[in-house]
């Protein structure tokens, strides 16, 4: 099994849970970076993992995705510069801690994790994506794992359509469908969560029902009747959006195999980071811990 961590997920988790008044002596804050590298080192202490990785989002307009479509995610306000700051910290932490950390101004995190994934498969290695973004739940078979650490806790393969409403493979015709507001992709005017289930889930896929426009007045939903005519008008909008829900599995990352194995931490580092941020004690003493675990 190999470990896959949405790290920007967890970052921003901390930025808004921890207190803001949590700052170092030139009154720079640290909240986000003390959540995120106590979340990691609780993460690595409990699970040990053999291979792991953690995946940083850099930009939120220089994906490819902007180059398909401009405004996709132009509804998100850029970083403010001192949470700009946490990230870059909690990179050099996650390096430090002996970790693979990868990053990308092309790929997204998604795709990064999408890329560890496919090469797993590829050595006959499933994975565990930790992670709340449901989009990534699209890159699940049945040997994976969504581990929504600290929170909902673990979904299997089985489960997507339970919470979900639709199987894993089927993630990305469904945000195409209904759209996706948190990355500002509009999706089909007019169909939203059940309308978009109910179609994949008597189609399949959003290429067969585009196949069968003629038979859609059969789905069992409100509108069924305009709602072939309504998908025929905003064919070009559906399939636009298909190329942006979907994760890429192509992202550049050197060495993979190699590096995902933890190496020992850098406690010198990790110190200096630290001292840096003026955190104290408790933080170090792990940082130790997990150098006992990963002891050659």
């Amino acid at each position: 099994m190999q470990y896959l961590i949405d790290a920007s997920v967890y970052v921003f988790r901390a930025h808004f849970s921890m207190p803001e008044d949590m700052m170092d002596r030139e009154g720079n804050p640290v909240n986000a970076l003390y959540g995120f590298c106590r979340f990691l080192g609780d993460f690595i202490e409990q699970v040990r993992p053999e291979r792991v990785a953690v995946a940083f989002d850099e930009s939120l307009s220089t994906s490819f995705r902007n180059t398909i479509y401009p405004d996709y995610k132009a509804n998100r306000e850029p970083a403010p510069e001192e949470l700009k700051r946490q990230f870059a910290q909690c990179r050099r932490y996650s390096r430090a801690l002996g970790l693979l950390e990868c990053g990308d101004a092309e790929y997204e995190a998604d795709d990064l994790i999408g890329t560890l994934v496919e090469h797993g498969r590829r050595q006959g290695r499933p994975s565990t994506i930790v992670s709340r973004d449901k989009d990534l739940t699209q890159l699940l078979t049945e040997d994976d794992v969504f581990w929504d650490f600290a929170g909902k806790g673990k979904l299997g393969y089985e489960s997507i359509p339970e919470v979900f409403g639709v199987y894993p493979e089927q993630i990305a015709d469904f945000l195409a469908l209904a759209g996706d507001s948190v990355d500002n992709i509009p999706g089909v005017p007019g169909v939203g969560k059940k309308t978009a289930s109910a179609l994949l889930g008597h189609f399949g896929s959003l290429d067969r029902i585009y196949d069968n426009l003629d038979r859609v007045h059969e789905v069992p939903v409100r509108g069924a009747k305009t709602l072939g005519a309504k998908l025929e008008t905003h064919r070009e909008d559906a399939m636009l959006a298909r190329r942006l829900t979907g994760i890429a599995t192509d992202a550049p990352i050197a060495d993979a195999e190699g590096r995902l194995e933890p190496g020992r931490p850098d406690l010198g580092a990790i110190n200096a980071l630290f001292d840096e941020a003026d955190i104290g004690m408790a933080l170090r003493r792990q940082a130790e811990r997990i150098s006992d675990i990963y002891r050659d």
